[in-house]
């Protein structure tokens, strides 16, 4: 059956509402934002925020399009939701205060607090529970595709990190862990299928479920250089995002051979390497030389929790590698955490900057009593896990200018706990033995999460079980990020001249271009138009009279669809010329035009 099966739209570039640009918006940094702005599918309206024009609308509606129809056919039914919400919701899941900066305040007249929804869990829990109660009602998928709002601090790359956003979220309801391990897999299938008739590569990793919450999650990653999401992947088949990288922790090492501890100067060390090389140079090891990895760099940040709390967190991690502040957040969640300013400094005179070693730190340090009369440490010291017990460093003596050498975990030093903070290396073991790691970066597609029982206990969610008694509903969680697709789309379809949509997404599936200045070619491509859209072809045609050819086929380019059939100086030997927007070009008799132009649509569309 063929794709075609409705009357084709057609757009006149005469009367569309679009104009091209030929230079790049001055705020524009990926190849995504710069072409959907010169080309006229969207303008800036603030920062991360975007009106959408009629092309851009026409590619959303058919992303949205195939999101319906995959979600339709596992069960999925849609509803809609405000994007204005009271705060009492996600007041008694948390959410209020864990969304922290991120969430969109406001009030109304009366001063009742509201807020413009990043996601909808809570909103779709009470609607469940307002209208079901038996486990007969079970399992129950619900979805919408709504406009979601977060006040991101740095919106960037266009509609890749807006502030305003359009998604799809689903949610699935069931009585019992088996069905909601079923709905899990029924909505990964679902996104895989998605993702593939989009025409979007993607990779599928393990992830953090953040403030969503819940126990396992997944990614759907399209692998761009441009992505924010930095994920690894092994020969053997393991996949995570980075910050849901589990260190392979090593077997502690017996210690009773070590020496003991001891301080030495350092002077004008203020760097790893410099201390390494000054190490080698005036306390060599018998056995092999000092490295960065010796060494213990213990890194003083401040967390923020969401209630505006602030306390200095000190990682202590090898020193040939960094804090990555995504995993360290991705470990802290809710909180927020920043590298410690001059004033946290200053409150702490036991932190001597370049030279912070254990000694002044979690169960060593100082402790203070807490309400109910429990001791923690005034300085909270957690470890990368890889400083297991046995192991000896080089580190801070917590002195200017001195170190402490062959200081052994375990034996001189311990932690608050461990944390998985620091920067994943390529080359690095996979955490399931699979092999070495390797690092890519992608544009986060889609989220999929078991949320469990979260919501629906903090919300009263229950239905009586066959049994009779009152069980908690168990929920799954599944997004995609529908402007985010037509961005990455874009990102991932375009060359230098342009956009070159894919057939299923384009806004039109033929861009007829009519060049010269004779009634007849205009008349020629009028017949042409006209007899594709009676095909189901839908056709961009450019019957602006006074544009010179260079323009036209400028603009063709920009705009990106598939085809191009241009009717101009061929028409006196009767024939037009259709090539693909990216391919050769071919000579078509005109009284064929339409028939092949149709014939190579719907193979596009097969």
């Amino acid at each position: 059956m063929s794709a075609l099966a409705r009357r084709g739209d057609l757009l006149r570039l005469s009367s569309l509402f679009v104009r091209t640009l030929r230079e790049d918006p001055a705020d524009a940094e990926v190849a995504s934002h710069k072409l959907l702005v010169r080309a006229g599918y969207i303008r800036r309206a603030a920062p991360g925020i975007y009106t959408w024009l009629p092309l851009g609308l026409r590619v959303l509606a058919k992303i949205e399009a195939v999101v319906r129809e995959e979600m339709d056919a596992i069960g999925g039914q849609e509803v809609h939701f405000p994007a204005l919400l009271p705060r009492e919701p996600y007041e008694a899941t948390g959410r209020w205060e864990e969304y922290g900066p991120n969430l969109f305040r406001l009030q109304d007249r009366k001063q009742a607090d509201y807020l413009l929804a990043p996601t909808h869990e809570e909103m779709f829990t009470l609607l469940v529970k307002d209208l079901y109660s038996s486990y007969k009602d079970l399992p129950l998928t619900l979805y919408q595709i709504q406009t979601k709002y977060r006040d991101e601090a740095r919106p960037r790359a266009g509609l890749i990190r807006g502030r305003e956003f359009v998604m799809k979220d689903s949610y699935s309801f069931d009585a019992t862990d088996g069905g909601l391990d079923e709905a899990y897999q029924r909505h990964r299938g679902a996104y895989e299928r998605i993702f593939q008739r989009l025409g979007l590569e993607y990779v599928i990793v393990s992830a953090m479920s953040g403030a969503m919450g819940g126990s396992r999650s997944e990614e759907f990653l399209s692998p761009s250089p441009i992505g924010e999401d930095t994920f690894v992947r092994s020969a053997g088949g393991y996949a995570a995002n980075v910050e849901a990288v589990v260190t392979p922790v090593p077997a502690a090492l017996p210690y009773d051979d070590a020496p003991a501890a001891h301080v030495e100067d350092t002077p004008d060390t203020p760097t790893i390497e410099s201390l390494v090389a000054l190490a080698n140079a005036k306390y060599p090891r018998p056995d092999r030389e000092w490295t960065a990895a010796d060494t213990l760099k213990n890194v003083v940040l401040a967390v923020t929790h969401p209630d505006g709390a602030r306390e200095l967190l000190v990682v202590g991690l090898p020193g040939d590698r960094e804090v990555d502040l995504k995993r360290l957040e991705a470990a802290l969640a809710p909180a927020e955490a920043e590298p410690a300013s001059d004033a946290d400094f200053a409150k702490h005179p036991e932190l001597v900057k370049g030279y912070i070693g254990p000694r002044a730190l979690g169960p060593q340090g100082a402790q203070v009593t807490q309400q109910d009369g429990s001791a923690v440490s005034a300085v909270r010291y957690v470890l990368d896990p890889r400083v297991v017990d046995g192991t000896r460093w080089i580190t801070g003596a917590d002195e200017a200018g001195k170190h402490v050498f062959d200081l052994v975990k375990g034996r001189d030093f311990e932690a608050d706990g461990t944390i998985e903070a620091a920067e994943v290396h390529a080359g690095d073991e996979a955490p399931d033995g699979s092999g070495p790691l390797e690092l890519a970066r992608g544009i986060e597609m889609g989220h999929i999460f078991q949320l469990g029982r979260k919501y629906a206990q903090a919300l009263g969610l229950q239905v009586l079980d066959v049994n009779g008694k009152q069980v908690t509903v168990t929920m799954g969680s599944y997004g995609i990020g529908v402007t985010r697709a037509l961005a990455a789309l874009a990102e991932a379809n375009h060359d230098d001249r342009g956009l070159a949509w894919p057939a299923h997404v384009a806004p039109a599936h033929v861009h007829l271009v009519a060049t010269g200045k004779g009634t007849e070619v205009f008349e020629a491509a009028e017949a042409i138009a006209q007899g594709l859209s009676a095909n189901g072809v839908e056709v961009v045609y450019d019957d602006r009279p006074k544009v010179s050819p260079g323009v036209k086929f400028a603009d063709a380019e920009l705009l990106g669809v598939p085809l191009l059939l241009v009717v101009g100086r061929g028409l006196a030997d009767g024939v037009v010329e259709l090539r693909p927007r990216a391919g050769e070009a071919r000579q078509v008799p005109v009284a064929e035009a339409v028939a092949e132009a149709t014939a190579e649509v719907e193979a596009l569309l097969a």
